[in-house]
C-alpha cells in the first residue's frame, strides 16, 4: 500500500500458506527497491501536513483506527490464526491489546505540551518535534501487537511511516492497511511486503528514513543497528530473549505458580521473545514443583489453531519446527534430562503442521538450551538454593529482556525485580 492505494509491485510474488494445513491463502507481492523508494517518497510528502495537523486531530484519527480494529478484530484474528498458526484464543487477546495501545497513545498525545523557562535576558522554549519518516519492521509472531506498538506512538508524535511486515505474516497487516487507507490521509502510513534481505534492507538504508524500529532476531538486529549507526539515525531494537522465571520457597499457592510458569513457557507456542524459558525453582519445593509441572505440561492440549480449546498449535513453518527439534536433540546430547515431551505431534486435519509437544528439561544453565533462544515450547527447569548464585545464573545470558518473580515476600519481589535482575521488563506475582 503506497500513498493509500493497493497496487501490484514491480517484483515477483510469493505464497502465503496456512502452516497447519498447507493450503494456499494468498499470493503476496514482493516489493522492489523502486517500490520502497516510492513508499518513502509518499511518506515524506505527507509528513509536513501530518505534522501540522495538530494533536487533537491526530488523536481522533488514531482512535478511529482503534475503533475499526476492534470492530474487525474477529476477522483479523482468524486471518492471523491461519497465516501464522497461532491459537485463535490467543490471537483474539492480541487484538484487544492492540486496540488499547492505539487508544493509549491517542490519549497521551493530548497531554503533550511544550515547555519553557526564563533565562538571563530572555526565555528558553523546549519543543518536541517529530523526526519525519519512520521505517518500521515487525516480526511474524505477533503482527497485531507489533503493528500497534510501532504505529501508535510514531503517528501520535506526528511522524509518517513505512511499515514492513514479516514475509511469514503479511496478511493481517495488509488488511489493517485497508482501514488505515480509509481513515488516514494518503501517504501517512505505507506498507511494503517482501523478503527482509531486500525490502527490509532497502528501507533501513533509505536516506529519507529518519528513524528505524525493528523487532526480530538478534542477528538481523545487529545489521539494522549497523546501518543506523552508519547513517547516524536513531534505531529502536527489540531482539531475542531468554527470560528467567524465579520461584521462591515461600510461595503459598504452588498450583497457581505452576500454571503461570506453564503459560509463560508455551504462550504463542513458545514463539515469543518474552517467553519464560528458564525456570529457577528453590530446592526446598523443587520435587513437588517438578511433579506438578510435568503434570501441567502433560495436560496441555495440542491442536488446530482454529480449535478454541487448543493451548499449543503449530509452529510458523517447517523450518522453525526443525530448528526446535534440533535444539531438543542438542539438550539430550548435552546431558539434560528430558522430563516430558520432546517430539513432534500429529494433529488431525492439519497434515502440514509442525506441532511440537510441550517439552521440559531438567538442565544446567550453561547448556545451549538455556543460553540460546529456541522459539518453541521448550522449558529448562533449574534448581537453586543460594540466592546470589541463582541471580548470577539468571543474569548469565546475552539477552536482557524480561524476568518473572514468584514470591509472597514483597521485599524479595521488589529487590529481585528492580535491583538484581538485569532486564528492563520484570514482573512479579504474589503467590
Amino acid at each position: 500500500m503506497i500513498n493509500g492505494v493497493f497496487e501490484k509491485s514491480a517484483g515477483a510474488t510469493f505464497p502465503a500458506l496456512d502452516p497447519a494445513t498447507g493450503l494456499l491463502l494468498a499470493q503476496i507481492h514482493s516489493c522492489s527497491r523502486e517500490d520502497v523508494d516510492r513508499a518513502v517518497d509518499a511518506a515524506q510528502a505527507a509528513f509536513g501536513a501530518w505534522k501540522a495537523l495538530g494533536q487533537q486531530e491526530r488523536a481522533r484519527l488514531i482512535n478511529a483506527l482503534a475503533d475499526a480494529v476492534e470492530a474487525d478484530s474477529e476477522r483479523l484474528a482468524r486471518i492471523d490464526a491461519h497465516d501464522v498458526g497461532r491459537c485463535i484464543s490467543e490471537v483474539r487477546r492480541d487484538y484487544q491489546t492492540a486496540v488499547r495501545h492505539y487508544r493509549y497513545f491517542a490519549s497521551v498525545i493530548m497531554a503533550h505540551e511544550d515547555y519553557g523557562r526564563e533565562i538571563a535576558g530572555g526565555y528558553a522554549l523546549g519543543k518536541r518535534e517529530p523526526l519525519g519518516v519512520c521505517g518500521q519492521i515487525i516480526p511474524w509472531n505477533a503482527p497485531a501487537i507489533m503493528a500497534s506498538f510501532k504505529l501508535a506512538p510514531a503517528l501520535a508524535a506526528g511522524n509518517t511511516v513505512v511499515l514492513k511486515p514479516d514475509e511469514n505474516a503479511s496478511l493481517s497487516t495488509l488488511e489493517l492497511g485497508k482501514h488505515i487507507a480509509r481513515i488516514f490521509p494518503a501517504g501517512v502510513v505505507n506498507i511494503v511486503t517482501g523478503l527482509g534481505e531486500l525490502v527490509g534492507a532497502a528501507l533501513s538504508a533509505h536516506p529519507q528514513v529518519r528513524k528505524l524500529s525493528f523487532t526480530g532476531s538478534t542477528d538481523v538486529g545487529r545489521i539494522v543497528a549497523g546501518v543506523a549507526a552508519e547513517r547516524l539515525v536513531p534505531a529502536t531494537l527489540e531482539l531475542g530473549g531468554k527470560s528467567a522465571n524465579i520461584v521462591f520457597p515461600d510461595i503459598q499457592d504452588l498450583d497457581s505458580v505452576v500454571d503461570n510458569a506453564t503459560f509463560a513457557a508455551i504462550h504463542n507456542n513458545g514463539q515469543s521473545c518474552l517467553a519464560g524459558t528458564r525456570l529457577f525453582v528453590h530446592r526446598d519445593i523443587f520435587d513437588d514443583f517438578k511433579r506438578k509441572l510435568i503434570e501441567s505440561f502433560q495436560r496441555v492440549k495440542v491442536g488446530s489453531p482454529q480449535d478454541e480449546e487448543s493451548r499449543i498449535s503449530c509452529l510458523v513453518s517447517s523450518r522453525q519446527g526443525e530448528k526446535v527439534l534440533e535444539y531438543i536433540a542438542t539438550g539430550v546430547r548435552e546431558g539434560a534430562e528430558l522430563l516430558v515431551g520432546g517430539g513432534r505431534q500429529e494433529v488431525a486435519g492439519c497434515p502440514a503442521g509442525y506441532f511440537i509437544q510441550p517439552t521440559v528439561f531438567l538442565a544446567d544453565n550453561a547448556m545451549r538450551i538455556c543460553q540460546e533462544e529456541i522459539f518453541g515450547p521448550v522449558l529448562s527447569l533449574i534448581p537453586w538454593s543460594d540466592y546470589e548464585e541463582m541471580i548470577a545464573q539468571a543474569n548469565d545470558t546475552q539477552y536482557g529482556l524480561a524476568a518473572g518473580i514468584y514470591t509472597s515476600n514483597l521485599k524479595n519481589a521488589v529487590i529481585t525485580a528492580t535491583v538484581q535482575t538485569d532486564v528492563p521488563a520484570p514482573w512479579f506475582a504474589p503467590r
